[in-house]
């Protein structure tokens, strides 16, 4: 039993090229980076690659993938349905931006409104894909005020370290942008501690009791429901040892957040080519961070059925 590789990587990589899409399309569609083919071209891959194979990898964790477009149909009342759909109209205004932008290298006019209503996107997809979770009420790790914020602060984070190392890379580094990068890798640290802080606080007041409706004694299951293990346990009943959950914090706030904020921070006063390479280790750092980060998101996460099951 472990949660599915294909959300972990869904939610890393979405969240990380969304950030940087976002910032693209105001940055660069209001001029303040300037216009430039290969910078735009490179960045502008980097951001829909990335996007791209989470919203594939996504379909891997489907039982019919060949059925995933009948989503869309639920838009009304399904926050997954509306992720879709904001995904792809996002992909429309940020075709016209990387138009305009790279192709044409202009900014400001059509160009600045097509990257803002891209950014907008962006923030609107990243916003639909953390009530996915945060509307779950079974979970009550997920079902929190941090959860929301987190995703969005996330993405902010990735997307900003990605976009220093992408300027520090093409020699145009922007002393704005990575002081960004690291105010916002040193406040997405706080914030998940804070989100550990509460979730390891928890007091579920739900009980197999509760849960069955039965009182005048301790209620405690003898079989369980069926013979198979199924999706709500394979992927929200996972447990995981203190200890292996402890390790894996460590691991996530070392690679996710103190590695790229040392990184970014010796970046500020060295010349190039060193502070693009310190650059471009902190976003690898993060990256690789982030998917330790977003795995313990779904492992420490227990759904309420678990309790039909003696857990």
């Amino acid at each position: 039993m472990h949660p599915a590789f294909s959300v972990v990587l869904f939610t890393t990589a979405t969240g990380a090229g969304y950030g940087l899409l976002a910032l693209l399309g105001m940055l660069g569609g209001l001029g303040f980076v300037a216009a430039d083919f290969w910078l735009g071209l490179v960045g502008m891959l980097l951001a829909l690659v990335l996007i791209a194979a989470g919203l594939l990898s996504s379909t891997g964790h489907l039982g019919r993938p060949e059925r995933a477009w009948r989503a869309f149909s639920q838009w009304r009342s399904s926050w997954l349905s509306r992720e879709g759909v904001a995904s792809v109209a996002t992909f429309i205004p940020a075709a016209l931006f990387g138009i305009g932008w790279v192709f044409l290298g202009r900014s400001g006019g059509w160009v600045a409104v097509a990257g803002l209503m891209a950014a907008a996107g962006a923030v609107t997809t990243v916003c639909t894909t953390g009530m996915i979770y945060a509307s779950l009420r079974p979970i009550a790790q997920w079902h929190s005020r941090y959860t929301l914020p987190a995703y969005l602060i996330f993405a902010a984070m990735t997307g900003c370290v990605l976009l220093n190392a992408l300027l520090q890379g093409f020699s145009v580094g922007s002393t704005a942008v990575l002081t960004g990068a690291l105010l916002a890798t040193l406040g997405g640290w706080i914030w998940k501690l804070a989100t550990w802080r509460y979730n390891d606080r928890l007091d579920i007041p739900t009980t197999a009791n509760t849960a069955t409706g039965l009182a005048g004694g301790t209620v405690r299951s003898i079989e369980w429901p069926h013979t198979e293990e199924n999706y709500l346990l394979k992927e929200m009943g996972f447990r995981i040892a203190r200890k292996h959950s402890a390790k894996l914090r460590r691991i996530t706030q070392a690679l996710a957040f103190a590695a790229p904020a040392v990184l970014l921070a010796i970046a500020f006063p060295s010349p190039w080519p060193f502070a693009a390479i310190a650059s471009a280790l902190a976003a690898i750092s993060q990256l690789a961070g982030m998917l330790v980060e977003r795995w313990l998101f779904f492992a420490e996460a227990k759904h309420t059925v678990t309790l039909y099951y003696g857990r």
